[in-house]
């Protein structure tokens, strides 16, 4: 199967209404392309491997990542694709691609570092990897976001925390600038 962003978002669309987590995802996919650049990997299977991660989540939370897997493989997307979808879970699998450890990493820090720009003025623009790290050590800011997870997930990705940060930073903002000349805004 040939993944294509229009037909994997028309399947999304089939599972997923909630504004709040569309936004998620394409935060996610905005970070995965900013890492499929980096890393040199196919922007479109990695976009969309973000943008499909959590395709079962709000049908289906209490059999997530698992429904999500199903529904994918029905669809007929490759396999190694559908593992890096399982593996974003910490229950579900190990991580051995390189697409999946990313999924892995980008994901809890997308979320966290959107909630950052929530509480800013500028929301995106101007953003510091300092001030992304000093909110991450405040336990009272975004309590639901793992912490731990999104450390062990840069180690296991390996790169650096700050390198991390700065690459999701960049990547949502660039998304941020496309999705406003669309007449969407993500941090709204």
């Amino acid at each position: 199967m040939e993944i294509c962003r229009e037909k994997s978002f028309k399947l999304l669309k089939q599972y997923v209404e909630s504004s709040n987590l569309l936004k998620h995802v394409l935060a996610v996919e905005a970070a995965m392309i900013g890492y499929a650049k980096k890393f040199e990997e196919d922007i479109e299977i990695w976009a969309t491997c973000g943008l499909l991660h959590d395709i079962d989540f709000e049908k289906y939370p209490e059999n997530h990542p698992f429904k999500g897997v199903e529904i994918l493989r029905e669809n007929g997307y490759p396999e190694d694709f559908i593992l890096a979808i399982q593996g974003h879970a910490d229950e579900s699998t190990t991580r051995e691609t390189l697409m999946a450890k990313t999924l892995y990493a980008v994901d809890e820090l997308s979320g966290f570092i959107i909630a950052c720009a929530l509480v800013r003025p500028n929301k995106l623009e101007g953003m510091k990897v300092k001030s992304v790290k000093k909110k991450l050590k405040d336990k009272a800011f975004a309590r639901a976001v793992n912490r731990e997870s999104i450390v062990s997930s840069a180690e296991e990705l390996g790169v650096d925390m700050s390198e991390h940060i700065q690459t999701v930073i960049d990547s949502l903002v660039n998304r941020e600038v496309e999705l406003n000349k669309t007449g969407l805004s993500m941090l709204s």
